[in-house]
């Protein structure tokens, strides 16, 4: 996993915009760093290398391929490398990576190899013959890839929006989609930032610059893979395969030259982890397992941890977050995440990275994307008895569908409700100024599946709302402290196959994820069983109330002297916070949302134009 960086057209000031953007994502890549122009001037190419796979100078990008023909920077990690290695045999590779292989892959099969590969990544290809440039991202956007508009018809491209920033793109804030996230606390539902003229290139997408122009396509479709028919297959024969592909999937991301760990849990998508790892690699594996806390009993999940890995070889790792290590982490965590992040939840997982790195772990695989492939949530279960769900309901946290009862409107202009079940309102969009959230998006997600509610539902989930926003904080958190997060779970063929399913194999007497815990059911240690599952892992409720008050008091005065003072009414966001303070609620999701406007006025990113 590695930083890229590009400039497509002649642009002022070209190289020294380049070595800004690399220098900028030095944490992506602390093993070298290179750069490379086209003769012609109309491409520059950087690159931060995190050595994963073959360590050795030959793996360094900028690469080329044999030829001389194609050009390319890097990121992430194409798993069956071997396997197309082997099939691309006449091609005289050079080294031992996968970025070589992707370079010959390319240089055969063209776009069409982007189907053959099983991994991550994002990567900018320089065509010299056609002078054209590729920016290609994986199916479901697991490794990041922004762009922005550079003068006289260049382009600007990289891992992240700083790097972005540091080249004189999006220096001012995007009122429009900051107004969003504080109406209804969408964040990375579309391809907008919260930086003027910034976008993401989509998951699944290639965009193409030839000639002083840009276009996006898309090149997967996870609905026109699964088809609007479900798996007729008998449930055994549909177990089997999956929990073949399961073993095949983790087995591929144990490939690294640098020792690999996991992320550990007391839940069930963890857990199952920790199985397919012991049935891969057997029972003598003593892969290292970390687990964040807190200290806080009705939080931590140690005790499962514990009784997880109690009879195993595996190494228990702690890493722990008190309520005195927030202060100083959020304000380095903002600064890396560029955006909105998930308050204390993604504080402990950066700590959980730090300390891995500091153990030699370079690599962790993490449990995500089963909720979503096998309707693990529980408004999934509601969906299937109602198929007239809101659009944007559930997707985000402290978002969900109007409860009959409730006196919380629908805001006018927008798709979401501002109320989570019955416990009031979620974000306090009746303290915007009027003409501000005037400005906030509707948002309406595609139903490729028809009247097929539970499968739009987790469509919804995997493209625009609760996937996307968690893999871009685990990105950041984990490339913080220059470590490589693996998804296993989200390799495309596990999530295409657990999508084909009928809904009673996802939802069975009110139970979600049904097949997959049959399919899992074996993999756990005896006597294990999962800690039950909450929504909150860390009491951010309890610490922003209690011991961190001081300082998130600190954090909203920030946010009303800043670049949001002309978006919040001060009297009344005063008066919220001093009622939470004194007799608290289950919901701090609004007050996160001001402590990450006071968070933005403090990166270094906006001081010089604040």
């Amino acid at each position: 996993m590695c930083g890229i960086a590009g400039i497509a057209g002649n642009m002022t000031g070209a190289a020294e915009r380049l070595d800004a953007m690399v220098a900028s994502q030095s944490h992506r890549g602390p093993d070298g760093q290179g750069t490379w122009t086209d003769p012609s001037g109309l491409c520059r190419l950087g690159h931060n290398r995190l050595a994963i796979i073959d360590l050795s100078p030959a793996g360094r990008n900028p690469m080329v391929s044999a030829d001389g023909r194609w050009h390319i920077v890097y990121n992430g990690e194409i798993y069956n490398y071997r396997e197309l290695g082997a099939e691309l045999s006449v091609y005289p590779f050079a080294t031992k990576t996968d970025t070589e292989v992707v370079l010959a892959a390319w240089s055969r099969w063209g776009e069409a190899c982007l189907d053959r590969f099983v991994g991550m990544f994002a990567f900018l290809l320089w065509d010299a013959r056609e002078r054209r440039l590729h920016a290609v991202r994986d199916r479901f956007g697991v490794k990041p890839l922004y762009w922005a508009d550079g003068p006289a018809g260049g382009l600007l491209l990289s891992s992240e929006i700083k790097a972005l920033r540091s080249a004189g793109a999006g220096v001012e804030p995007d009122p429009a989609t900051w107004a969003t996230y504080l109406e209804t606390g969408a964040t990375d539902h579309s391809n907008d930032t919260f930086w003027q003229g910034i976008r993401s290139v989509p998951p699944g997408h290639r965009l193409t610059w030839h000639g002083g122009r840009a276009r996006t396509v898309r090149w997967y479709s996870l609905p026109d893979r699964v088809g609007m028919e479900s798996d007729s297959r008998d449930e055994q024969t549909v177990a089997d395969e999956y929990r073949a592909l399961l073993e095949e999937s983790v087995a591929l991301r144990f490939r690294s030259d640098v020792p690999v760990g996991i992320n550990l849990s007391g839940g069930l998508d963890s857990s199952a982890l920790l199985g397919v790892v012991r049935a891969v690699q057997g029972p003598e594996s003593d892969v290292a397992a970390f687990t964040f806390v807190t200290g806080d009993p009705a939080y931590d999940e140690l005790p499962w941890v514990a009784q997880t890995l109690g009879r195993t070889r595996h190494p228990s790792i702690v890493a722990a977050l008190s309520a005195s290590d927030v202060p100083a982490l959020a304000e380095s965590v903002a600064a890396f995440e560029d955006e909105p992040f998930g308050g204390l939840p993604t504080l402990a997982y950066a700590r959980l990275f730090e300390v891995a790195r500091a153990a030699g772990v370079v690599v962790l695989l993490d449990g995500q994307g089963m909720d979503e492939q096998w309707a693990g949530y529980d408004y999934y279960a509601r969906a299937m008895a109602d198929e007239t769900t809101p659009g944007l309901a559930d997707a985000v946290p402290g978002i969900s569908a109007l409860v009959p009862g409730t006196s919380a409107p629908l805001v006018q202009g927008t798709s979401a409700p501002l109320v989570q079940g019955t416990r009031g309102p979620v974000t306090r969009a009746e303290f915007l100024a009027p003409e501000f959230r005037a400005l906030a998006r509707p948002f309406e997600p595609s139903r490729p599946f028809g009247s097929d509610a539970l499968r739009n539902l987790q469509w919804r989930d995997l493209r625009f709302t609760k996937l996307p926003r968690a893999l871009r904080f685990s990105d950041r958190a984990s490339m913080r402290s220059s470590t490589e997060l693996r998804e296993p779970f989200l390799d495309h063929r596990l999530v295409e196959l657990a999508m084909r399913q009928p809904a009673d194999r996802k939802i069975r007497n009110g139970q979600g994820k049904w097949l997959l815990r049959r399919i899992t059911e074996g993999l756990l240690p005896e006597g294990v069983i999962e800690a039950p599952k909450r929504p909150v892992q860390t009491p951010q409720r309890e610490w922003l109330r209690g011991p961190l008050r001081a300082w998130a008091t600190d954090q909203i005065e920030a946010a009303l002297d800043g670049p949001a003072s002309s978006w919040l009414d001060a009297r009344a966001v005063r008066a919220s916070w001093r009622d939470y303070g004194e007799h608290g609620s289950d919901n701090s999701f609004f007050v996160w949302q001001w402590i990450s406007l006071g968070l933005l006025r403090q990166t270094e990113m906006v001081r010089a134009h604040v």
